[in-house]
């Protein structure tokens, strides 16, 4: 099973930048999408071969998920089940013969941390949620998490340790995620790896220089470590000021 997971910031905007030449070149089972800022029906995609499902945020041009799939769910679910978490359109749940997969966009904790406390109390809600799915099944878990965990998750940690992103609010709870029983996909892989990332700020030429951050990820549940094959990031696809990451079991 390949999947892949891309924040397009705007798929309208993305569809303009290469975007089906890239879903075509990724070949995924399962491709998911965050910060569509879309609704469904906006933007029509002739995708062959897949099913489309959308989550839009009650804000238009806002937040918003998606996945397209060309293996057929058991079921769709959209939603935590917690209202307050529920109209932003963050998360989507495929229910498939041996794993759920989730796509998520994390909320961002925006500049001067104004909604860090509102990210604390979302991050325990969404850990109960997946360990919920966990308990019937193993789960996959993709999207823009909007934390880098470590210091070699983004090239200049000193000068952004209280930025939204890498606080030690924020990766402390993805630390209790992996506690919790999941698994860092790509650091599975690669512990070590320095200068590899997922999103580069519009600003200063980020992209140039490759001062980014790794905040995109793929995490499956402990059970299904020794499936996976692959875990790569795909820098050199452009059209977002993410790009996107994919994940292989076996």
């Amino acid at each position: 099973m390949r999947f892949v997971s891309w924040n397009v910031n705007g798929l309208r905007a993305a569809l303009k930048k290469g975007f089906m030449e890239s879903f075509k070149e990724l070949d995924a089972d399962a491709f998911c999408l965050q910060e569509t800022k879309m609704q469904e029906g906006q933007a029509i995609l002739d995708l062959p071969g897949y099913e489309q499902y959308f989550y839009s945020a009650e804000k238009k041009g806002y937040s918003g998920t998606a996945i397209f799939t060309r293996l057929k769910p058991l079921s769709v679910s959209y939603g935590i089940g917690i209202e307050e978490h529920d109209n932003e359109g963050r998360v989507i749940t495929m229910e498939f013969e041996d794993v759920y997969l989730v796509t998520v966009y994390t909320p961002n904790s925006k500049n001067g941390l104004l909604r860090l406390d509102y990210r604390m109390v979302w991050e325990d809600a969404f850990r109960a949620f997946l360990l919920d799915l966990r308990a019937k099944k193993p789960v996959v878990v993709c999207g823009d998490l909007n934390v880098a965990h470590t210091e070699i998750d983004l090239k200049n940690p000193k000068s952004n340790r209280r930025n939204a992103g890498f606080t030690d609010e924020e990766r402390g709870k993805f630390t209790e995620l992996l506690a919790a029983g999941f698994v860092d996909t790509f650091r599975a892989l690669y512990p070590d790896l320095t200068g590899a990332y997922t999103w580069w700020s519009y600003l200063r030429h980020a992209r140039e220089t490759n001062a980014g951050w790794r905040i995109d990820y793929f995490l499956v549940s402990e059970e299904l470590r020794d499936r996976i094959a692959a875990a790569e990031i795909h820098a050199d696809i452009f059209g977002s000021d993410h790009c996107p990451v994919s994940l292989t079991l076996k």
